[in-house]
C-alpha cells in the first residue's frame, strides 16, 4: 500500500534483498536459500495465443457480496484466506451469505509488503459485485513485514498462492460446503499488488501454474522471480503509475514488455504506488477497477464485448493511457 513504511522497506530494500537471493538480473529466476517446493513450470515454449473461451453471460447487475474465511496450510506456513463471492440480493457485504445463482470464475489476489487483503477491499469487492470470486491469502512473513524476511518470503509465495488455489477450487465439489457448485474452476485468474504483483508474475514463470488463464500485475514488476514465461498462453494485465516511487514504472514497463502472450499495460501518467488501486477517492481507482474488470470479463466470461473495449486502448477518462497488444 501507499504507506510511508512501506516506501522506505521496498525501495530501500527489495532490490538488495532478491540480488543477494541471485536475482542478477530480471530475467534471471530467483535461487531460494530455502528451498520450497513449487508448481513444476512447463517444459514447453510459451505459445502465443490464448485458447478461446465459450462466452458465459456477463453479470447484467451488481450483486450483494457474501464473505467467509478459511485457513490453508502450506507445510509450516499458514494462509488464512478471505473470499469475497457474488451473493443474493442487490447491496451490501455479510458473513457467508447466500451465493447467488450458478458458478462464478474465480480470481487469487496477492496483497502487497506491508499490506494485507482487507486493504484493498473496495477494490476486491467491486470485483465480486461484478461477478468474481475473490480469494485472498494473508501471506506468513510479508503482510506487515518491515524487514528483510519479508521481502525473502515473496520468492516463496508463488507456490502459497498455487495451494490457496487448490483448497479454493476443491470446494465447487465439497458436498455441503457455500460454494460448492458456484465455481467456475476452469476459468480462473491470479492478480496481485507491488510485491503480490511480484508473486503475479511468479506464477506465470518460475512457478507456473496451469490452471490460470490470465493474471492481472499491479504496479509489479519480474525483480526475483524472472520473465521465463512458460506454458499455454494466459493474457497479462499490467497498471503502473508513472510517478511510482517505490517499483518503478520501468521495471513494470519492462516486465510488461517481455510478455510473450496477448498483453495490455494501463500506465496512469500522475499515478503513485498504490492510491489508485485501494482509494476509491482517488482519480484513478475507477479507471482502474473497470479496466482490469473488462480485462476479467474477456479472459474468464469469453466477452467480445470486453476485448473490444481493450483492444481500442487509448485513453482511459484522461487518467491513464492503455497499450494493448491483444
Amino acid at each position: 500500500m501507499n504507506r510511508p513504511h512501506l516506501r522506505r522497506v521496498v525501495a530501500g530494500g527489495l532490490c538488495a534483498v532478491l540480488l543477494a537471493a541471485g536475482c542478477s538480473s530480471p530475467a534471471e529466476p530467483a535461487a531460494d536459500p530455502q528451498p520450497d517446493p513449487q508448481p513444476t513450470p512447463s517444459a514447453a515454449a510459451p505459445s502465443s495465443a490464448a485458447v478461446a473461451l465459450d462466452p458465459l453471460p456477463v453479470p447484467e447487475r451488481a450483486a450483494a457480496v457474501g464473505t467467509r474465511r478459511l485457513t490453508v496450510t502450506r507445510g509450516s506456513r499458514e494462509l488464512p484466506v478471505t473470499l469475497w463471492y457474488p451473493a443474493n440480493g442487490s447491496g451490501g457485504t455479510s458473513a457467508d451469505a447466500v451465493p447467488a445463482p450458478g458458478r462464478f470464475p474465480v480470481v487469487v489476489f496477492s496483497h502487497g509488503l506491508g499490506a494485507a487483503p482487507a486493504d484493498y477491499r473496495q477494490l476486491l469487492v467491486r470485483w465480486a459485485r461484478a461477478g468474481f470470486v475473490i480469494a485472498a491469502p494473508t501471506f506468513p512473513s510479508s503482510a506487515g513485514a518491515q524487514g528483510p524476511a519479508g521481502l525473502m518470503d515473496v520468492l516463496k509465495q508463488p507456490a502459497d498462492v498455487s495451494a490457496v488455489l487448490t483448497e479454493v477450487l476443491a470446494l465447487d465439489g465439497r458436498a455441503g460446503d457455500l460454494l460448492a457448485g458456484h465455481l467456475h474452476t476452469d476459468r480462473v485468474a491470479a492478480a496481485g499488488h507491488s510485491a503480490g504483483g511480484v508473486t503475479t508474475v511468479g506464477l506465470f514463470t518460475t512457478g507456473r501454474d496451469d490452471r490460470l488463464r490470465a493474471g492481472v500485475v499491479l504496479a509489479g514488476s519480474a525483480l526475483g522471480v524472472g520473465t521465463a514465461f512458460a506454458g499455454a498462453a494466459a493474457p497479462q494485465l499490467f497498471v503502473h503509475g508513472e510517478r511510482d516511487d517505490v517499483v518503478s514504472y520501468a521495471s513494470g514497463r519492462a516486465a510488461y514488455e517481455a510478455v510473450p502472450w496477448p498483453k495490455a499495460m494501463l500506465s496512469l501518467p500522475e499515478g503513485d504506488h498504490g492510491a489508485s488501486m485501494s482509494d476509491p477517492d482517488s482519480p484513478g481507482f475507477r479507471v482502474v477497477s473497470q479496466t482490469v474488470l473488462d480485462f476479467l470479463y474477456w479472459t474468464l466470461y469469453g466477452d467480445p464485448a470486453a476485448r473490444q473495449r481493450l483492444s481500442a486502448g487509448g485513453e482511459r477518462g484522461k487518467v491513464g493511457v492503455l497499450d494493448a497488444q491483444l
